[in-house]
């Protein structure tokens, strides 16, 4: 097994270091419902609604942006240069360390 750490401010600005999974095929969003953050994820990790956008605040080499998360971000509100939606970011090794925001619900 391959824990890693992410380190992730919620709405409310409170700091949380989360022990993330590499090997479950876990995303971003489904780590953050897993301890319970206000992630709604309502399309289901499908890239189709902005309820999982998040702020990446470290220089972390990831995956690009795909169309429909291009295409959901250009609808989204409050999205910023660094947004991505959390259900398109799947956990990795290489992710250690990664911090992020939440970004503002809509």
């Amino acid at each position: 097994m391959s824990d890693i750490k992410i380190k992730i401010k919620d709405r409310f600005g409170v700091n949380h270091l989360l022990d993330a999974p590499t090997d479950m095929a876990m995303n971003i969003m489904e780590l953050c419902k897993a301890y319970d953050l206000p992630v709604e994820g309502t399309c289901g990790g499908m890239a189709m609604c902005a309820s999982c956008q998040c702020y990446v605040h470290s220089n972390h080499e990831l995956s690009e942006r795909g169309e429909a998360e291009e295409d959901m971000l250009d609808q989204a509100f409050f999205v910023k240069e660094n947004s991505r939606l959390g259900c398109q970011l799947y956990l990795s090794i290489e992710m250690d360390g990664l911090e992020l925001e939440l970004a503002p619900e809509s």
